[in-house]
């Protein structure tokens, strides 16, 4: 099967670093077909995919190169536990691959979550907020589902950062270890406070099916960071979080209330600077689930929808915010 990777100049470069890389020998074997089910509902796994994935189970352990692939994809996540701001591969296999390329990342991820289950004990991470972050993998196969019907990973190489220990759940927030970038920490130098690019930031993200972004929440989310970082990364001082994302375009105060939860979310955070390219596709791909839907199916039943498709129909667009708030 890895001759199908190989016609393609996306996934030979992929494989070929995968072949150089100096892996440490770790455990990474699947768990037996029986125990299977209990490992994926943990991680939050739709119900509905549970019995395919312990089919391929089989297929999995049966096929030499499927399995090479596996565990090579799995160590060198699991050799990177810790660190943070190495970039993530998890390219789409070939639709020759049918199911098993769907769900290939459910498998290596699985292999890893022991090693990211130590790392998190070590570091005397409670084992809810080991869950509520690792669920995020089942997020992303529910949003799979919903936009093409069958069972798979949406966006394969997101939970990777999970599962290195760069980002964490922590109420109706995630929370990644990073570094600020060069425009937004100009922007924070520039605001006379002692940070600027390279410093340490804690990158801000809103995860899908988790209710309403309301203040009360968000409080409560960015107390718990506080808490969190200051006792599970002591050698680590995070004093400034950042957001990048189209909830920070500033275009949405003139569309929604004053009161709505999206305004008051923003009134949160210094603006850095707002990207000049185009996210309409991106922004109905999170309001509608689909980025490829016609403008004209989009409903219109909640204000936010009705902003994202005024706007749009008046021939406006949409934009990423980048902005920053003091911890």
């Amino acid at each position: 099967m890895l001759e199908s990777l190989r016609s393609d100049r996306t996934l030979d470069r992929w494989l070929r670093d995968l072949e150089a890389e100096d892996q440490p020998e770790l455990d990474v074997a699947l768990p037996d077909a029986d125990d299977l089910p209990e490992v994926l509902l943990d991680l939050a796994v739709p119900h509905e995919d549970i019995n395919e994935l312990v089919a391929l189970r089989v297929q999995v352990a049966r096929n030499a190169e499927v399995q090479w692939l596996l565990e090579r994809v799995a160590r060198s996540l699991a050799c990177r536990i810790g660190t943070i701001g190495h970039s993530v591969q998890a390219p789409d296999l070939p639709k020759s691959w049918g199911s098993l390329g769907r769900y290939f990342y459910v498998f290596a991820y699985v292999a890893t979550v022991p090693h990211t289950l130590d790392h998190h004990r070590s570091l005397g991470v409670p084992a809810e907020i080991s869950r509520r972050t690792l669920a995020d993998i089942g997020r992303n196969m529910s949003r799979h589902r919903t936009r093409y019907g069958v069972g798979g990973m949406l966006h394969p190489w997101w939970p990777a950062l999970h599962l290195r220990g760069e980002l964490y759940q922590l109420g109706r927030l995630q929370f990644q270890r990073a570094t600020l970038g060069g425009r937004t920490g100009n922007a924070i130098a520039q605001a006379g406070l002692p940070h600027g690019p390279g410093s340490a930031t804690l990158g801000l993200h809103i995860p899908d099916h988790y209710g309403p972004l309301t203040p009360v929440a968000c409080d409560r989310s960015l107390e718990r960071a506080r808490a969190f970082f200051a006792r599970c990364y002591p050698g680590e001082h995070y004093a400034i979080a950042t957001c990048h994302s189209w909830l920070l375009d500033p275009q949405l105060r003139e569309r929604l209330p004053a009161e709505s939860n999206i305004v008051r979310f923003q009134s949160r955070f210094h603006t850095a600077y707002v990207s000049p390219e185009e996210f309409d596709r991106g922004t109905i791909g999170f309001v509608f689930g689909d980025p490829e839907a016609p403008l004209d199916a989009l409903p219109r039943h909640s204000s936010l929808q009705r902003a994202v498709v005024d706007h749009l129909r008046a021939g406006g667009h949409w934009h990423v915010g980048h902005g920053w708030l003091e911890l």
